[in-house]
């Protein structure tokens, strides 16, 4: 396990790959290079704090894809910062919606690109309405 945080410390010196975290993942370096090669994507998703995060998904990625990048890139800051250990993403997902311009995501197995997501485009959470 040494030799390989030793091997990505030394990957990570690379200027491509610069902007990644001191304990990088190699899933977070294979996304990287495919952010460069134009295979992936990166959304900004915004949470009703205002704090934005940039998650990173492939190109056909659909609404699904990009809950779990969501819920991975959460589990990963909160593994370096600490924190909550602990959030239940079906409570997430029951509770609120993520829109695009106004639309809402609400098919899971649509694609992000049917909604008209781009590149460094912005999703939000949006708190969902009861039904009665």
């Amino acid at each position: 396990v040494d030799v390989f945080q030793e091997g990505l410390a030394m990957v990570v010196q690379d200027p491509l790959l610069c902007d990644l975290p001191i304990q990088v993942t190699l899933e977070e370096v294979n996304s990287q290079i495919a952010l460069e090669y134009g295979q992936a994507m990166t959304v900004r998703v915004c949470k009703m704090d205002g704090e934005v995060m940039p998650v990173v998904v492939v190109q056909n990625a659909t609404v699904l894809d990009l809950k779990k990048a969501i819920q991975r890139y959460v589990q990963l800051r909160q593994e370096r910062e600490g924190g909550i250990q602990h959030i239940s993403w079906s409570y997430v997902w029951r509770t609120y919606h993520l829109t695009s311009a106004g639309e809402k995501l609400a098919e899971d197995q649509k694609k992000l690109r049917d909604y008209g997501i781009r590149n460094r485009d912005e999703v939000s959470f949006l708190k969902k309405l009861r039904q009665k």
